[in-house]
């Protein structure tokens, strides 16, 4: 006898699923009337598949102890053959049958243990039974799989699935859950729904339930009636086995549909990546699209050099300009950057799905992208480059405009009523001293006019430049000056005549109030030189730095020092005056009042003098200003100067650590993306950093300050650095992403990954992120590729590289690595197996109708399948049939959609 444990008898072992579910002699001890089900059940199995080689049995152990009807129940159910049996009629004879059969049931994995030939050929009702529950375990039962799991959960996972849109059907076990019969209507009624009416069953008439579910299962299905509905009714809990072996009967009689939704599920789980991936580059290509067409509108804008003619309308494009950079540009720049990542993901996900690389539409490519924001950028330089030349030059045009203005006004009031001067014929009837007079009187103008030379040729100088320089209003400044040059000619062509006359006449005069001449010789340079004065007090001045105006105050000061001379000029020129009035006194002469040869008189250099004392201090002020606006000036670049270049080496050395990180193997790929999401928020902290250097860079531009001595860094390379770190911490964060979606996809382990990583770095010397080719081939040698430098190697190496730098740049990514490593050792679904899957659905057609994908797959992926196939054209189609085939390889990019 079998030894008894708490378990019941250890008469066998077997395999782990053997072990959990073979408990049978336990649960006879328990309900002795589950014998009788068992008894029933295993005689019906056995007959299903014994009827097959024209026999049957009647009593289980009695038909099996010769051993041939067991023998050949194992040939049918297996497809193998056994041993030759024995056809003696003496015990020995049935035990080495029953041994044949037993040693076959061992070579199929099943270890059989304190049982032997002696207990069937004796008859044992327990033991026999419990053999036939191991046969039916090991051939009807073992392979059923959901999911990877077990052969009884797999079993039960299965039945759930199926009867799970029925109602009052809840399946839990293999025992209560199918005692009022609706459980095996629902089998039937999911698989055949023509042979039953479920909706017509009641929950409270089981054994009407179980009959019709037997009779219709034996008359339509070829599944004999291997329970009785009394007994199951009858019984509190039916026998476990008894279920499981009947509905596994049913589960091999739909296998054929059973095939056909797997292969369904792996189409849609195709068609879903397939969608997916379709979306994601409608996605690519619209965000393309409207980025690139930003920058279509943007750049004309920036290359734009129509100057305007004022500094209020330049200084608003200036403005216009810093919103661009501040407000329009950086979302673009995000948008740049997520398109890159948006476009690296999509790649991934179709290496990983085994699909073909996306193509962008013409013109949509990253590169195309890149090159666009390229163009965009050289306009962007430029344009701010002009705008703060312009801006420059219309500065420089206003000071000059009011500088000609200035001088033209004094010039013009200078020349007013000299020309009715210069032509009078007074001379003619004047007395000799009058015609004296008159003489010294045209030498003291001529004095005059040579000193108004210089300013005149300052006005022609100044309106030249203004041309040059492409005033605005050019036209009404050479009119002026033409004015004045042609006025001044005039006067040069009077004065000479008025000059002859008055010496053709001057033989008939004899003398000149040397007194006045001299007087009037002083006072006219000392009088252009005190209006000269009083011209640069008031001249107005545009410096860019502290020295400028510094020189300006030094010579300002040179200036004053020369006062004291000029003031001792001015009082010997009155002394004349006054010694003119002494000697007129003195002999009795009565004066006209007038000199006769100036019109400069000492009020006149008297009021001048004073006006001049009274610049003086003005321009001490105005210097003075500017000397304090200049040192302002230089505060604001110190200021942006102290920061910058604390910013600058920070943005570098977050570039280089960056660079760092994502050749660095510190924990889990989840670790690295954490910790690179934080290291990228410390960076996005920093922006108020950058935000203070724009507006003290706003302030300097401002101020109009064109130059920085205390820096090397400009506002322009630091937005670019600030703008390529934000680029690239997101690229690695990124490339982390990628490695993930590889990762799970593929089923890599973070070991592989860490032993890829570490692999790549070692040869990586240069930490540049990419492996050149010889690197590369260094690489998958410590790997145990057979690279080496022969002819085989050389084609093996050259069919690597294809893979991994389809471009030939001659450079290997990490992510290409990890792509190529992924797909050496893991598997994906190909053509071929989609190909297999929709043979199934199409019942071994070479076509398949939409009437057959719209009843296998879901509706939204039934009906995109359908748009998408082509006719079928082969000499077996029907009316409406759809090529899977080429449908399929398109999937996988071996043919046109």
């Amino acid at each position: 006898m079998p030894a008894f444990t708490k378990h019941g008898p250890r008469w066998w072992t077997g395999h782990t699923y053997m072990e959990q579910e073979n408990d049978w002699d336990r649960d006879l001890l328990l309900d002795p009337a589950w014998e009788k089900q068992q008894r029933k059940t295993f005689t019906a199995w056995c007959n299903s598949h014994l009827r097959k080689a024209g026999t049957q049995i009647e009593n289980i152990e009695e038909d099996f102890r010769d051993g041939l009807k067991l023998m050949l129940l194992l040939e049918v159910i297996s497809g193998e053959r056994l041993p030759k049996p024995e056809r003696g009629k003496m015990r020995v004879h049935k035990i080495n049958n029953v041994n044949k059969a037993l040693d076959f049931i061992a070579s199929k994995g099943v270890k059989l243990v304190s049982i032997g030939a002696e207990e069937i050929v004796d008859g044992n009702a327990k033991m026999t039974l419990g053999m036939i529950w191991t046969i039916i375990l090991r051939f009807a039962i073992q392979d059923i799989s959901v999911e990877e799991t077990s052969a009884k959960e797999g079993l039960l996972l299965w039945c759930q699935r199926k009867t799970a849109p029925y109602k009052n059907v809840n399946v839990q076990n293999f025992h209560i859950s199918w005692k009022d019969g609706l459980a095996f209507n629902a089998l039937i009624h999911r698989h055949r729904p023509e042979l039953i009416d479920y909706d017509k069953l009641r929950k409270d008439d089981p054994v009407t339930n179980l009959n019709n579910a037997f009779e219709v299962a034996e008359k339509y299905l070829d599944i004999p009636k291997m329970l009785d509905a009394e007994d199951i009714v009858g019984t509190l809990r039916p026998d476990e086995k008894a279920i499981m072996t009947y509905v596994s009967c049913f589960y091999h009689a739909f296998s054929g549909a059973q095939k056909a939704e797997t292969a369904a599920n792996r189409i849609c789980k195709v068609l879903a990546v397939n969608q997916e991936n379709e979306h994601l580059m409608e996605d690519y290509e619209k965000l393309a699209s409207d980025l690139l067409e930003w920058i279509r509108r943007t750049i004309p804008w920036l290359e734009n050099r129509a100057p305007e003619k004022t500094m209020a309308e330049m200084q608003q494009k200036l403005e216009d300009f810093r919103d661009y950079r501040r407000v329009h540009k950086p979302p673009k720049v995000q948008e740049k950057c997520q398109l890159e990542i948006n476009f690296n993901t999509l790649q991934t996900k179709l290496r990983l799905s085994n699909r073909p690389a996306f193509m962008p539409s013409e013109g949509r490519m990253v590169s195309d992208i890149n090159g666009a924001w390229h163009a965009l950028e050289g306009a962007e330089k430029g344009y701010e480059e002009w705008l703060l030349n312009e801006i420059r030059r219309l500065e420089r045009l206003d000071h000059l405009a009011e500088k000609f203005r200035q001088k033209a006004a004094i010039h013009e009031s200078w020349t007013d009523g000299k020309e009715a001067m210069l032509t009078q014929k007074d001379y003619e009837t004047a007395s000799l001293s009058e015609v004296k007079a008159l003489l010294r009187k045209h030498e003291a103008f001529e004095s005059d006019l040579a000193a108004h030379q210089d300013r005149v040729e300052q006005i022609a100088a100044i309106a030249q430049e203004l041309n040059e320089l492409d005033y605005y209003d050019s036209p009404s400044v050479n009119a002026r000056c033409q004015n004045i040059c042609q006025q001044w000619d005039v006067l040069g062509s009077l004065t000479q005549s008025r000059k002859e006359s008055l010496e053709r006449t001057e033989k008939q005069l004899e003398s000149i109030d040397e007194l006045y001449l001299e007087y009037a010789k002083r006072a006219a340079p000392f009088n252009n030189w005190i209006e000269g004065a009083m011209e640069d007090l008031q001249d107005m001045f545009i410096v860019h730095n502290i020295e400028e105006i510094q020189g300006l105050i030094t010579a300002h000061e040179q200036f004053k020092s020369t006062l004291p001379e000029a003031n001792k000029e001015r009082k010997a020129i009155q002394d004349i005056q006054a010694e003119v009035q002494k000697i007129a006194q003195y002999n009795g002469i009565k004066l006209s009042g007038t000199n006769p040869y100036t019109t400069i008189t000492p009020e006149s250099i008297d009021s001048k003098w004073e006006q001049a004392q009274l610049l003086v201090p003005q321009r001490d002020q105005a210097l003075q200003e500017e000397l304090s606006k200049q040192q302002s000036n230089d505060h604001l670049r110190r200021k942006f100067a102290t920061q910058a270049n604390i910013v600058g080496p920070w943005i570098q050395t977050k570039m280089e650590e960056i660079g760092r990180i994502s050749i660095e193997m510190n924990g889990t790929l989840e670790d690295q993306l954490t910790n690179l999401r934080e290291y990228e928020q410390s960076i996005i902290d920093y922006k108020p950093n950058i935000d203070q250097l724009e507006g003290d860079h706003q302030l300097i531009q401002e101020a109009l300050i064109f130059d920085n001595k205390y820096t090397a860094y400009t506002m322009e390379h630091l937005r670019v650095g600030w703008e390529q770190l934000l680029t690239t911490i997101a690229r690695t964060i990124n490339e982390i992403e990628n490695q993930i979606l590889t990762r799970d996809a593929k089923g890599i382990s973070q070991e592989q990954l860490h032993e890829y990583r570490a692999s790549f770095n070692h040869f990586d010397k240069d930490h540049s992120g990419a492996l050149m080719a010889e690197e590369f081939k260094a690489c998958l040698i410590s790997l145990g590729y057979d690279v080496e430098n022969d002819k085989q190697g050389d084609a093996e190496f050259a069919r690597i590289m294809g893979i991994v730098d389809p471009n030939n740049s001659g450079a290997v990514t990490f992510q290409a690595f990890i792509d190529f490593m992924s797909r050496e050792t893991t598997d994906t679904d190909t053509a071929d197996q989609v190909i297999a899957s929709f043979k199934i659905l199409a019942g071994d057609k070479n076509f398949i109708t939409a009437e057959e994908l719209r009843r296998e797959l879901p509706p939204d992926q039934a009906e995109y399948c359908i748009a998408r196939m082509a006719p079928y054209t082969g000499p077996d189609g029907a009316p409406g049939a759809l090529d899977y085939m080429s449908f399929s390889t398109a999937l996988y990019g071996e043919s046109d959609l």
